[in-house]
């Protein structure tokens, strides 16, 4: 069985007076691609801000790697070997786009390496090489995000925390983007937590998922099951009316009490 590459138990975290995170506990096993899936306000992107370090946890542990990173700064959880691609893909807008990408290096000491890592980027994101001496704040939202996953890839990830990688992007985009994380999943090796609004994409590219809903885990399984839950299906991938759909979420959140 793969070893357990991130796990978190009994996380809470807030924003000022307001708990966001409420005793949250997952795992995401190495070389697996987990999905955390809810609606807006669930708690999903502050999760992954407490994880990565933007955000300090209040009480819980976070493991990674068999090491403690809770309460850590953010440089010094990604020399670590985690990384997070934030909501809204957060490029430098006035650098070039092959400035933004070496900037995704600047915590390593394998200076000789990052030539070779950075062939690599431009294998799987060809149009970023076509345009690396342009403008990043000129590049289409959907190019943008690539930049994103490239500026995250080349600090050597093991761990990648993916915030929305489908936020305003057309579907064909996404099915190309979504194509790519799964090849450097299996390729590259890189373990995934990805959050996602878009349960059907996340479930397909998933090995396993997380439902949150109010800063708390309310169901979790194997992509195939949660797919296939009467739950998921009327409330997540929109397969009923309005109050079908409300009358799902209170059951899925009493069943989880």
């Amino acid at each position: 069985m793969d070893r357990i590459a991130l796990k978190i138990d009994n996380l809470e975290s807030y924003y000022g007076p307001i708990m966001a995170i409420r005793g949250v506990s997952l795992e995401v096993r190495e070389g697996q691609i987990v999905t955390i899936l809810g609606s807006n306000g669930a708690g999903k992107t502050t999760l992954l801000k407490t994880i990565s370090g933007v955000m300090m946890p209040a009480k819980g542990t976070i493991i990674f790697n068999s090491e403690s990173i809770g309460g850590l700064e953010a440089d010094k959880i990604v020399k670590k070997g985690l990384v997070h691609v934030p909501e809204g893909r957060e490029i430098f807008p006035l650098l070039s786009v092959y400035e933004n990408i070496i900037l995704g290096a600047y915590t390593r000491t394998d200076k000789n390496k990052i030539s070779v890592d950075l062939e690599m980027v431009y294998e799987y994101f060809p149009i970023l090489q076509e345009r690396a001496k342009q403008r990043a704040g000129t590049l289409s939202g959907g190019q943008q995000q690539m930049l994103a996953i490239a500026r995250g890839l080349m600090s050597k990830p093991d761990l990648m925390l993916l915030d929305e990688p489908s936020l305003g992007l057309s579907p064909i985009l996404v099915e190309e983007i979504f194509t790519i994380l799964k090849r450097l999943n299996k390729e590259q090796n890189v373990t995934m937590l990805l959050v996602e609004q878009n349960a059907r994409v996340a479930l397909e590219l998933a090995n396993y998922g997380y439902v949150m809903e109010i800063g708390r885990i309310v169901m979790a399984d194997k992509s195939e099951k949660l797919s296939q839950s009467k739950d998921i299906q009327e409330y997540y991938l929109g397969m009923s009316t309005a109050g079908e759909r409300g009358q799902r979420r209170y059951k899925v959140r009493k069943t989880w009490r």
